[in-house]
């Protein structure tokens, strides 16, 4: 990694931006449209009332359900940014809409746990397809000059429809919760489009000599190790995903994992290179390590995507359940009032509030809103700083803002202007560290593997909601509903987010600068 990360890669140099890298970000806007449109307001959905419409689920089982999900999202691109390397990028494009427009739809029309999961497991592996997809595109587009300003574009397009998405969510569910899931498979349909109309594909070297499917996946797995490493981390993973209920708990999976491990390093010690020469040596291959110094950046940045999450898994259930917004109606009739125009304002009102408090999805929006207006000033401002300091920077900022929440203390009444500051704050610090993060790995990636590299940036992302499900859920429970106190909660998050910082500083030192 070190020579790759010092030297970057000879690109040639281009004026601008390409008609393609333009039409992939529109399809980026529409496809945020479609993702943030239900994931702003699915945990209200899902734990609320059946009578209200809601799907009745418990902290844990929503903590659950949507922490699988996700990772499994971020996972699988590992997978699908190969395969897009091997078979085109336009074609993967095409399979991932059609994967999602009626999967979104059919979201919308299941409420049983086992259906919802289900079928948000469908919309996962179209999601999955996508990402990688859009990244590498906007890696291809771009060389050394104008990559910063490239991903600040990219992450703008990013919270433009993740702001859009749930303004019109959390109007349309008044018409009923199925109308939300309904529009994002509207959304996803418009990509179609884009997609046949104004995409153009640059191939890369990948596609000139295209690689066989067992290649693609020899690859998928190398970057990081071998087969026998590649199997260890997806056995402990499993446990991970099915811890958490009746009948396997955190201590049963911390013993099965490390009863896994001992298995393992047994068993290479038993194997040695003794049957190097077998046909299944792929299996019985001792486990090594690839590119570890990656990896290991890959599991630190998780931190600051397991944090992050809290924004979106947590801060909804929390605004509703322990903030009271009256103060900001208030401010929306006043302002409406002093502008002679009260029925405009209480049509807004009607459609921002419910039960006579703003709708939580508003709220957490105020952080798409705030990096919409400044993206593209801090990007400018970034290029001219070392990417390192401003991703640790930026992940220090989005610490201090969630631990803001802990000040609002443990009773419900919490003041909306805390909160929203800290929502605020926050999101100065992701603008900081999501766009230099994935600047960074689309440098060391190899000319023709932009999509299966940015695939393993989703790793950090998918440990990120792994780690970010079992916050919201199981811990969100037993420190917020069971012990009263959702400012210890806030606190929590915010060390995460300081762990990450701490522990970036010190696999710079200790990983990077030793090994030049």
């Amino acid at each position: 990694m070190g020579d790759e990360t010092r030297d970057g890669k000879a690109r040639g140099k281009r004026r601008g931006f390409s008609a393609t890298f333009y039409a992939a970000n529109v399809m980026e806007i529409f496809e945020r449209l479609a993702w943030y449109g239900i994931y702003a307001v699915v945990t209200l959905y899902m734990t609320g009332k059946v009578e209200d419409g809601g799907l009745g689920f418990t902290d844990e089982q929503q903590g659950t359900l949507i922490g699988v999900v996700t990772f499994i999202l971020y996972l699988l691109p590992v997978l699908t940014g190969g395969l897009a390397d091997r078979y085109g990028f336009k074609r993967m494009f095409a399979l991932a809409y059609a994967i999602l427009v009626p999967s979104y739809f059919l979201l919308g029309h299941v409420r049983s746990f086992g259906g919802f999961f289900a079928v948000f497991l469908v919309v996962a592996l179209g999601a999955a397809i996508f990402k990688p997809l859009v990244v590498g595109t906007v890696a291809r587009e771009t060389d050394d000059e104008n990559r910063s300003m490239g991903f600040g574009v990219f992450y703008l397009m990013v919270n433009i429809g993740g702001f859009v998405g749930p303004i019109v969510a959390g109007i349309i569910r008044d018409w009923g919760w199925s109308w939300v899931f309904a529009m994002s498979s509207v959304w996803i349909g418009t990509n179609f489009l884009w997609l046949f109309v104004l995409y153009r594909e640059r191939k890369g070297p990948a596609e000139d000599n295209p690689r066989s499917l067992k290649q693609v996946l020899s690859d998928m797995v190398g970057v990081l190790g071998n087969f026998r490493l590649f199997l260890l981390l997806f056995g402990a993973i499993v446990l991970l995903l099915a811890a958490g209920n009746e009948w396997l708990g955190w201590l049963q999976v911390g013993v099965a994992a490390g009863g896994w491990l001992v298995v393992n390093v047994l068993y290479d010690l038993v194997v040695r290179d003794r049957f190097s020469r077998s046909r299944h040596a792929w299996l019985i291959d001792r486990m090594r390590l690839g590119d570890w110094r990656f990896g290991l950046f890959l599991f630190i940045v998780s931190g600051f995507w397991t944090a992050f999450n809290q924004i979106f898994m947590t801060m909804p259930k929390y605004i509703r359940d322990y903030v009271d917004t009256t103060p900001v109606v208030g401010v929306i009739r006043s302002a409406f009032t002093s502008l002679g125009q009260e029925q405009a304002g209480t049509t807004v009102i009607t459609a921002l509030t419910e039960n006579g408090q703003i709708k939580p999805e508003m709220i957490v929006n105020i952080d798409a809103g705030s990096i919409i207006l400044f993206q593209l000033l801090v990007s400018l401002v970034v290029k001219r700083l070392n990417p390192f300091a401003t991703m640790v920077g930026g992940v220090l900022v989005g610490a201090a803002g969630l631990s803001m929440s802990a000040l609002g203390g443990a009773s419900p009444g919490v003041s909306i202007w805390i909160c929203a500051l800290g929502i605020l704050v926050f999101s100065f610090g992701e603008m900081s560290a999501s766009p230099t993060s994935q600047e960074y790995i689309g440098k060391i990636a190899p000319e023709g593997r932009e999509g299966l590299y940015m695939g393993y940036y989703f790793v950090a992302m998918a440990l990120g909601n792994l780690f970010g499900g079992v916050l919201s859920g199981p811990v969100y429970g037993a420190v917020t509903r069971d012990l009263g106190r959702p400012d210890l909660f806030w606190a929590l998050s915010g060390g995460v987010g300081i762990l990450t910082a701490v522990s970036l500083l010190l696999f710079n030192f200790l990983a990077v600068r030793r090994s030049r």
